[in-house]
């Protein structure tokens, strides 16, 4: 008898504390609670970045003419970015959790604008793979800190939407080269060089623009700034009202968050965030062997099917536009679905497109089935950054999403190498049952995540 009155005073006492924790607070509001020019910032940077990774694609058979050099050893400023992205992933992410999220989205684009402006203005192949390796750092710290950023201001319910929406302009970003590209490398000499510095320049502008972004909540309150994440939550929440013409719905209790590290790794090395690093190094490994594979050596691979430079590039401008697509699909589904069965899935379609075209090449295919290759990434890569933020404490988010991720891109730097190796070795098709192959390993590895959707991150990445 004496424990029932004690039930309800309990619950209140749960619920009065939820009403003074800022990041509960946060998490039951029902809209986007921030102007919307911040997604647009946000996105545009992630449009260059994007832009950036693929540029090298469609210039990498000019500029093996013009330095002299085979396609391979040009293939080397590929790896070199992607090892670069590895590193300033890293980097800049231990920079992000220790001393904010503002300042490591503001080194990342001064590092892949300097790096691809510098590249185009390269003498010979060894000064593009330096400066390849200096763009890569910038745009490796870049998807880090906004998959980190833009996922701790979205309120729960809302995380997977609102990451999806950046990574649609990430995509637009991919879906972009190939147009540009089609007018100026087959034309000019030094059109690949104007590729990249259409790219340098963009990026730079967005650098500007991110002068007065606020600062991530969660971030703060991780740091024991609970007055200043409360702060940015009351705007938020001012706004938020004004958007549903009413009051909020009613603050639920969420767990609590490990306090900041010295060092944000360490606290990726204890169970059982070690063995959830470990896990995600392999589902990005094997997954961007298979995506750097598409993204960087299509237009390569067809042209040693037979294809022109021009005519490869006209198929995959075709292509392309199912990033795009793909990428604004994740924004209607994203969160109604379990994010790991819905990337599984997505894993098998990819898989099943690339052996069409692996045997039966020919330009209808290239570009119905790789349209339908680049939708699948499209929709995986905005649902996979959202489920790896997921899995890490915010005292080391970032810099779990950059190990991650960066390591994984271990994959994707030694892509040339296999795919090309699969392509001496079996051909044509080979090259593309490789690739197939790893996106299967990888949506198999997925499974084994954490149920996440629609929890708040303190919930989902607590211990169990």
């Amino acid at each position: 008898m004496s424990n029932r009155p004690g039930a309800p005073r309990s619950a209140d006492t749960e619920r009065s504390r939820a009403s003074r924790n800022p990041l509960a607070r946060l998490d039951r509001i029902p809209v986007w609670p921030y102007e919307r020019k911040l997604l647009w910032i946000l996105g545009a940077g992630y449009f260059f970045a994007f832009f950036d990774i693929v540029t090298i694609a469609f210039a990498l058979p000019v500029i093996a003419q013009q330095f002299h050099v085979s396609k391979t050893v040009v293939a080397y400023s590929v790896t070199s970015s992607l090892i670069g992205y590895i590193i300033g992933a890293y980097a800049n992410s231990t920079i992000a959790d220790k001393w904010g999220r503002k300042l490591g989205l503001r080194i990342s684009v001064g590092l892949f604008s300097v790096g691809t402006l510098v590249a185009a203005f390269s003498p010979n192949v060894t000064v593009l793979i330096i400066f390849r390796f200096v763009a890569g750092m910038g745009i490796g710290a870049e998807i880090a800190a906004v998959t980190t950023y833009i996922g701790e201001l979205s309120p729960a319910p809302l995380r997977g939407r609102y990451t999806s929406w950046a990574t649609t302009a990430a995509f637009a970003g991919l879906g972009a080269v190939p147009l540009v590209a089609r007018a100026l490398v087959p034309s000019f000499a030094s059109g690949w060089r104007v590729l990249f510095i259409i790219g340098a320049l963009g990026s730079l502008t967005i650098l500007y623009m991110r002068r007065g972004l606020p600062p991530s909540p969660r971030w703060l309150a991780s740091q024991g700034r609970e007055a200043e994440a409360s702060q940015v939550v009351a705007e938020s929440e001012e706004l938020a009202r004004d958007m549903v013409g009413g009051e909020l719905p009613k603050v639920e209790p969420v767990a609590a968050e490990p306090p900041a590290e010295r060092f944000p790794t360490r606290a990726l090395l204890r169970p059982p965030y070690v063995w959830r690093l470990l896990l995600f190094v392999g589902i990005w490994f094997f997954y961007y062997i298979g995506d750097y594979g598409w993204l960087t050596l299509a237009p390569t691979l067809f042209v040693d099917k037979g294809y022109s430079l021009a005519a490869s590039t006209s198929y995959l401008i075709v292509s392309g536009l199912g990033f795009v697509v793909g990428s604004y699909a994740t924004t209607h589904f994203s969160d109604r679905v379990e994010r790991k069965y819905s990337i599984a899935v997505i894993a098998v379609v990819w898989a099943a497109s690339l052996l069409v075209i692996g045997f039966f090449v020919s330009p209808a295919i290239i570009m119905v089935f790789g349209f339908i290759a680049s939708a699948t990434l499209g929709l995986a890569i905005p649902l996979m950054y959202t489920y790896t933020a997921e899995h890490f404490p915010t005292n080391a988010r970032a810099t779990g999403i950059a190990l991650t991720d960066g390591l994984g891109h271990l994959g994707g730097a030694l892509a040339p190498v296999f795919v090309l190796g699969a392509l001496n070795l079996w051909g044509f098709a080979g090259a593309f049952d490789l690739m197939a192959a790893t996106g299967i390993v990888a949506g198999l590895l997925i499974l084994l995540g954490i149920r996440a959707t629609g929890r708040s991150l303190e919930t989902a990445t607590a211990p169990t």
